[in-house]
């Protein structure tokens, strides 16, 4: 996989408003994210072990630095009671680029 460069967004799923907070603020405090939104109560469906499951949870997307997308991967799993956690780096490909320095000087750490 090629390196990525430039700003990302981390999208994962938690199981509830409580614990998808609390995760954000530490890693937001910790200066690995400049910011992080949570959507809550959505419904998920998926395929775990063989059988059809319904959960509804959060959604937590956390906006960062391509550099650093792998410690917010490790800190969320290590954060999260999942066995599993869904977690998925989307590459930002524009966007206001105040904004978007903004997200750089934040996570400058």
């Amino acid at each position: 996989m090629e390196p990525l460069i430039g700003t990302v967004m981390v999208y994962t799923t938690w199981p509830g408003l409580v614990e998808a907070e609390a995760a954000g603020r530490a890693i937001v405090a910790d200066g690995l994210a400049a910011a992080v939104n949570i959507l809550p109560r959505i419904v998920s469906i998926y395929r775990w072990h063989g059988e059809i499951e319904r959960a509804e949870e959060v959604v937590m997307v956390l906006k960062t630095r391509a550099g650093l997308a792998e410690a917010v991967t490790q800190a969320v799993r290590a954060r999260h009671p999942y066995e599993t956690p869904g977690v998925l780096v989307l590459k930002v490909v524009g966007g206001d680029q105040d904004y978007l320095d903004w997200i750089e000087m934040e996570t400058d750490g």
